[in-house]
């Protein structure tokens, strides 16, 4: 089943609000930035549906206009049921110029046999910033469906005046890489992966120190922070756990955010 979700976002005097959006089933957008001190849109994908099943198509598509900001949460676990099939998401971004973009979804749990390729495209402007994070867990552990999903695949692309900036393939076939091998998952369960970049030519390594020693106080996980050739980095955490490494995704998104509000002030 195609099911569609595209949302548009202005900025009118300093707020941004949503401006126009269209959905088919099973999505539903909630505005959940009710409480929020800043004028910022918060949004959220809802969904009637339990999980994304074989032969589902996604396609969303998000377009942020000249100097709004947009902070888009996910509803809870996202679940990729067992499939005979494959099912895909397509996501397209789009952020004009002087807009920001943040989005930490919940972490995906692929279930048995499930097959799953997720492409994201982002066409980023001038003074601009992303922030863009993925979780994947090891399926239903407690169900003893540890990696016996079949397929799962996440492909992020930045695009910068139609210029690659960033490509990052996340590429999982259990039935034929050995997961638990060095240069892999190396015995933990999770990945996570979380990119900032912008294109305000603001510098990041203040930021890389900070978040650097922060992952240092997290227990029984294995992570790196690099810089992007861009102005940015990538955060990548192996762990056990899925709750653990959102938390922490949210809070790099919180001191990224609130650090522009603390600007705009």
């Amino acid at each position: 089943m195609l099911s569609t979700l595209k949302i548009e976002v202005e900025e009118r005097e300093g707020q941004s609000f949503l401006r126009d959006a269209y959905v088919t089933q099973p999505f539903r957008i909630t505005p959940v930035g009710q409480y929020k001190s800043d004028r910022a849109a918060y949004l959220m994908i809802a969904s009637t549906s339990p999980g994304i099943l074989s032969g589902d198509t996604y396609d969303i598509q998000v377009n942020i206009k000249e100097n709004a900001r947009l902070q888009l949460q996910s509803q809870s676990y996202q679940r990729l049921f067992n499939m005979e099939g494959s099912a895909s998401q397509m996501m397209d971004v789009k952020i004009d110029k002087g807009a920001s973009f943040s989005y930490v979804p919940h972490p995906v749990v692929p279930h048995e046999a499930s097959t799953f390729k997720s492409i994201n495209r982002v066409s980023i402007d001038d003074d601009c910033e992303l922030t863009f994070s993925e979780i994947i867990t090891c399926g239903r552990k407690h169900h003893g469906e540890e990696f016996k999903y079949a397929h799962f695949q996440n492909l992020l692309e930045v695009y910068h005046h139609d210029r690659l900036i960033l490509k990052d393939n996340v590429l999982l076939r259990p039935d034929i890489m050995p997961l638990s091998a060095m240069g892999l998952l190396e015995g933990f369960t999770h990945q996570g992966t979380l990119v900032y970049l912008n294109t305000k030519n603001e510098d990041v390594e203040d930021h890389i120190e900070h978040f650097y020693k922060e992952l240092e106080e997290l227990e029984n996980v294995s992570f790196g922070i690099s810089a992007l050739e861009a102005k940015g980095f990538v955060i990548r955490i192996l762990g056990n756990g899925g709750e653990q490494m959102f938390d922490f995704f949210r809070k790099v998104q919180s001191v990224l955010w609130e650090e522009k509000i603390a600007i705009q002030i």
